[in-house]
């Protein structure tokens, strides 16, 4: 606003045909035009929290925060650096480690209150995934999740259950589609075995697979989706808001098959649901029939299920790509997620859990 204030000021005195006068009106338009798309940038990143500082846009954050044990934290495994009261249970800030891949990234972990009090009993959890390059701090300010759980839970819609809130962009800034890169991060291994084995270890999670579940938006719906159809022995539900069902390559992503197509192929989740065995999980599409680009390749993925896998739907008349879609969404997605997982189970009863959960 100064600078077109300025603009306006100053524009008599610029006038002339003289090259200093002509270049000076140039460069004041280019200026204009620099700072516009600035705003524009700025207003575009508040909205959907892509990138939290400079540093984080240019991949150059490297800084580190000292790990402090929050009081009921852990000794060893998944990494406390601060613990609050929350609405209906605490949340954590932690860092997860991945011991396998040696990958490890930051998340925030919603205990509902019920955790505290039943001393004897598993949780089933909720991995919710960002879009990329995301922000998990999104998940708790836009899409209100610890909130969402704790009214469904206080409303007995669904059982207590863990929210576990991540970004799948763990080697940012680079997009790995949750791809085992060859010769490179094993994103698909750290979420599908590196995340659900530090959890286990340090919280009182149900390790069997139908207590765990995946939610994510665009990105983290597509890394949602693929791991829970590519490992279903790890997880057995998965909710897709406006995801999609092919891996993404661009100058974010690099190559990530090392020219194996292969690799590529079962990246492919259509062509897994063509060529391969139907795992055995439940998940649920979102689109928009006007707005949202996944419309048609939504409706060809649900035609193309086949038992035992079992796909629903929730399509909007219209909506866009955006928090506010998803806001519209989830007070029907995350209970349905909720309700696929097993209620808590005793601890002593984690090899078969016995659990009555709620089937949807």
């Amino acid at each position: 606003m100064a600078a077109l204030a300025c603009t306006i000021w100053f524009w008599p005195r610029l006038a002339g045909k003289s090259w200093r006068a002509v270049l000076a009106r140039v460069g004041t338009l280019v200026v204009n035009q620099v700072l516009t798309l600035v705003v524009i940038g700025l207003l575009v990143n508040n909205y959907f929290g892509f990138y939290g500082s400079w540093d984080d846009l240019i991949g150059t954050q490297t800084g580190s925060a000292p790990i402090t044990l929050a009081s009921g934290g852990h000794a060893s495994g998944v990494q406390v650096l601060s613990s609050r009261p929350a609405k209906g249970g605490r949340l954590e800030q932690v860092i997860i480690p991945g011991p396998t891949t040696h990958l490890s990234e930051q998340a925030y972990i919603w205990l509902p209150s019920a955790y505290g009090k039943k001393k004897d009993y598993r949780f089933p959890v909720v991995l919710a995934l960002t879009g990329y390059p995301g922000d998990p701090r999104n998940l708790i300010t836009r899409e209100n999740l610890p909130n969402r759980m704790a009214d469904a839970i206080a409303a007995h819609q669904i059982p207590p259950a863990i929210l576990v809130m991540m970004r799948p962009s763990v080697v940012l800034p680079r997009d790995t589609e949750c791809v085992d890169v060859p010769n490179g991060p094993q994103v698909l291994t750290y979420f599908a075995t590196d995340v659900k084995q530090a959890l286990a270890a340090s919280y009182r999670v149900a390790p069997d697979r139908e207590y765990w579940g995946m939610i994510g938006g665009s990105t983290g719906a597509y890394c949602a989706l693929k791991i829970t159809m590519t490992h279903p022995d790890q997880y057995s539900a998965a909710v897709s808001l406006s995801g999609y069902y092919k891996t993404i390559i661009d100058r974010t992503t690099g190559d990530l098959f090392g020219g194996d197509k292969s690799l590529e192929q079962k990246n492919d989740l259509m062509w897994r649901l063509a060529n391969m065995p139907s795992p055995p999980v439940n998940v649920l599409l979102t689109s928009s029939k006007k707005g949202e680009a996944n419309y048609k390749s939504t409706l060809a993925f649900l035609g193309a299920v086949k038992p035992p896998m079992q796909a629903s739907s929730l399509i909007l008349p219209s909506g866009g790509h955006n928090f506010n879609t998803w806001d519209r969404e989830l007070p029907q997605v995350l209970p349905w997620l909720v309700q696929q997982l097993h209620a808590p189970a005793p601890a002593r009863l984690t090899t078969q859990p016995t659990g009555d959960g709620v089937a949807s």
